[in-house]
């Protein structure tokens, strides 16, 4: 026997895009400032998205929050909002639509909605509006949805209130008080594609209050007291609503007797094609005068919803039922009240034969005997989810691997107890016919490596597993495979005919490769371990057109970011057809849950080996320039003759501290020679013999004394071996009364002379040495210019100080060493 279930229903959502994100959160940012005023009573309500939809629902407000004057959507649904005033949605011109669902909403300015002159859908059910005003309408003349559901109004008022709205398509009204519907009450209503009316405590219709609604798409009712206690009134309404081409939906209803579907005569003399039962409770009787009342009837569509039955299963005096138009059978959450008394006749199960479609959804079904799978002759589409198929009762439901259901082409067996790949494949393997497989949401935890499919089989689900890798097990045949939510780190199986491949709420950290999937154009990777991804990966795809990669933890790299927002913004040939607020960072931390498309890194940040590089060439540049200007400057010479001269200077105290304990003793020369190694002849031939020996002058003849020979000190032959150059230097200088400067073109330019000199130079000129401390000779004419800058003082001390030249006459060179003579024998 069996027992139904539930179907799965997919709702397709418009998606709201905007072409310039950045320039639209600007002017949100400025009416938040604008509107963000403290004082006001109003609260904001900073909930808004990207697309400019702003969710304000479940936030407790009292009354109409502000929000941008630029929000396309506003839900403000299950608050505690009591009225809604003339100003609470003034500027709202560019609404489109607007939620008050759920709310305590008793009062509403005539002039509230006056601005919405763009809004399209307005829902107001579930408040407490005893009464409707047509004026809350007049200026909506571009809404084409509108709910008024759940409210305690007992009419809908006169004048109409939807005079003004002749572009409704789909109109939701009534609730539990509504008690009257007349002729007059929908005028303005010309076309509707779906009308829904809640009557169940209705008491009087006129007849032909709806009738003057054409072409009408879809029709539900709910007239519980109507089929209870006025027959009549259920009958004219119906036949007001029915049409062959109108799907009609019947809830919430209570049939128990031989009379119950009495009503139904109406629709089926329009001789409807779809018929739906929702949420009704019937009794042998009453599914015997359903069956009657309907046989003849051109039914293509059955459905029953919700279904309780009461009986015990005897139908016998529908016996001569004749419903061989049945196209499809939905059946969902039936509930049967005495199961075990309820009997199974096989001569009603030949209404099986006809239908195409037929599904059996959260019906606690296990197992549907083989002999019964026989009767399913024309049946294409076979939905079995959320039952309790195992395995083995699956083998018996399809016969062994033998089922008759040769021209079945969609199965859907998803939310059952199965757990074998393998076995499914097998079962399946014999439908010649079957495209579309759907074994999502069981239990299966690995995968075989090799499996037995239909050469035909196009689409396959085994999402919601606990699936951990892929193998060849996947015919090769697929162009739509959906792997969601289970436990798989990565995709290495080829696929050459693959157009959509669904992985989201996996652990992927990386896309898979392209060249797997040649044909593929559609990819789903959201909700995984996903870091980053970019133009490298997504050309390794031939024909990728659409991918949704939203909720991973992405690592905000320069290279992702400009990627990321380069494909918002439309370039390339991929589009992310997800929303951009979920593309959000996850590192770096400073970056951590900012979206993607609103990051804003700096040149550093994204360029950083070459900002580095700059800097080091910078830096080089300068420090070379620097270099350059330093030695130009002299100012190494000057630091390393500072630190030569602090040295020397500190051997020196050590010196004479060692002098004065008496424990060295003390050389005293007249002078110390400074000289070029170039000069080094005149020096040794003409100076030393002149300045050494004896020398009796006219002076000296009248003397009874002969002066006493001069000492000079001279680097070749009085410097202490094994002593630190600097120190034999400034202890010549300290132990000889003046210093003799042997000035040529040679001293300036000799570097090394240079090197040894300027040292005691620095001490010589460092101001505590008196100016006649020195004698300059110069042995050839020597322009100041052609002496370095940095012997500032020796320029100083040239213009400033007598100094004598060497004659190119050799009969003034007596003068020039008697001159030399006196100099140095000042002291004496």
């Amino acid at each position: 026997m069996l027992r139904y279930l539930k179907p799965i229903r997919t709702n397709s959502m418009e998606k709201m895009t905007s072409k310039d994100f950045t320039l639209l959160s600007i002017l949100l940012s400025l009416c938040w400032a604008q509107q963000s005023d403290p004082g006001s009573e109003r609260p904001p309500c900073d909930r808004c998205d990207l697309q400019l939809s702003c969710d304000c629902s479940h936030g407790g407000f009292t009354h109409v929050p502000m929000v941008t004057d630029l929000a396309l959507t506003l839900d403000l649904s299950f608050n505690n909002i009591s009225e809604v005033t003339e100003d609470d949605l003034t500027g709202h011109s560019r609404l489109k639509a607007l939620s008050l669902q759920g709310n305590r909403l008793a009062a509403i300015h005539p002039s509230a909605f006056d601005s919405l002159w763009s809004l399209e859908n307005l829902d107001l059910s579930n408040n407490q509006l005893k009464a409707l005003n047509h004026t809350w309408f007049r200026k909506l003349g571009a809404l084409q949805q509108l709910n008024l559901l759940n409210n305690p109004y007992r009419c809908l008022g006169s004048p109409s209130v939807f005079q003004s709205l002749s572009r409704v398509r789909r109109l939701r009204f009534g609730g539990p008080a509504l008690e009257e519907l007349m002729k007059g009450h929908l005028l303005g209503v010309t076309e509707l594609e779906e009308l829904t009316m809640h009557a169940n405590n209705i008491i009087r219709y006129e007849s032909g209050a709806l009738a003057d609604i054409w072409p009408l798409g879809h029709v539900t009712l709910s007239l519980h007291g109507p089929f209870l206690t006025n027959a009549a009134l259920a009958s004219a309404v119906l036949a007001d609503v029915s049409y062959p081409h109108t799907p009609l939906v019947l809830e919430d209803l209570y049939w128990m007797g031989n009379e119950s579907a009495r009503p139904l005569k109406e629709t089926a003399k329009k001789r409807i094609r779809s018929l739906t039962l929702r949420n009704f409770t019937a009794s042998d009787e009453a599914i015997v005068s359903l069956l009657n009342t309907m046989t003849g009837v051109p039914l293509m569509v059955v459905s029953l919803e919700g279904m309780t039955l009461t009986g015990e299963g005897r139908w016998e005096g529908a016996s001569s039922v004749d419903l061989k138009t049945i196209d499809e059978i939905y059946i969902r959450h039936p509930v049967v009240i005495d199961l075990f008394q309820f009997v199974e006749h096989s001569s009603y199960l030949f209404l099986l034969q006809y239908p195409s479609k037929v599904s059996f959804i959260n019906a606690e079904v296990f197992v549907i005997p083989c002999l019964t799978s026989f009767l399913l002759v024309n049946v294409h589409y076979l939905d079995l989810s959320n039952n309790l198929l195992t395995d083995l009762t699956l083998r018996e439901t399809l016969c062994h691997g033998c089922s008759p259901l040769k021209g079945l082409r969609v199965l859907n067996i998803s939310g059952n107890a199965l757990k074998s790949l393998s076995t499914v494949s097998h079962l399946v393997e014999k439908l010649s016919k079957l495209t579309h497989l759907d074994i999502s949401r069981n239990a299966y935890s690995s995968m075989p490596q090799h499996c037995s499919w239909p050469h035909t089989l196009r689409y396959l689900n085994i999402s919601r597993a606990t699936l951990s890798t892929v193998t060849q097990c996947l015919p090769k045949t697929l162009e739509v495979l959906d792997l969601s939510n289970n436990n798989l780190k990565s995709f290495l199986l080829f696929l050459p005919a693959l157009r959509e491949l669904y992985l989201s709420g996996n652990k992927f950290l990386r896309l898979p490769p392209g060249w797997l999937f040649p044909n593929l154009q559609t990819l789903t990777l959201q909700s995984n371990t996903l870091n980053t991804f970019g133009h490298s990966d997504i050309r390794s795809y031939e024909r990728l057109q659409s991918l949704q990669a939203g909720q991973n933890k992405f690592d905000c790299s320069c290279d992702f970011v400009d990627f990321l927002q380069s494909v918002f913004e439309g370039d390339g040939d991929v589009q992310l057809t997800d929303k951009e607020d979920i593309y959000v960072c996850d590192s770096p931390l400073y970056l951590q849950g900012e979206v993607v498309s609103q990051v804003s890194l700096s040149l550093y940040e994204c360029h950083q080996v070459l900002c580095v590089s700059v800097i080091c060439g910078v830096v080089l540049c300068v420090s070379t320039l620097a270099c350059v200007l330093l030695w130009y400057l002299h100012a190494i010479w000057y630091l390393k003759m500072t630190w030569a001269w602090l040295k020397a200077k500190r051997s020196s105290r050590r010196r004479q501290k060692r002098d004065q304990e008496g424990t060295e003793a003390r050389l005293s020369y007249d002078a110390f020679v400074s000289y070029s190694e170039r000069d080094a002849s005149w020096v040794e031939n003409l100076l030393v013999p002149e300045l050494e020996r004896t020398r009796e002058s006219s002076e000296d003849s009248m003397n009874a004394v002969s002066p006493r020979p001069l000492t000079l000190c001279l680097h070749k032959r009085d410097f202490l071996p094994g002593h630190w150059i600097m120190d034999n230097i400034m202890s010549a200088i300290e132990s000889s009364r003046r210093t003799i400067f042997i000035l040529s073109e040679n001293f300036v330019q000799s570097d090394w002379c240079r090197y040894e000199l300027d040292f005691s130079h620095f001490w010589l000129f460092d101001g505590n040495a008196g100016g006649e401390a020195a004698i300059l000779i110069l042995l050839e004419p020597l322009p100041k210019d052609n002496i370095p800058k940095r012997f500032y003082k020796l320029h100083k001390l040239m213009s400033s100080t007598t100094y004598l030249e060497w004659p190119q006459e050799e009969e003034k060179c007596e003068e020039f060493w008697e001159s030399l003579h006196k100099a140095l024998r000042i002291d004496d």
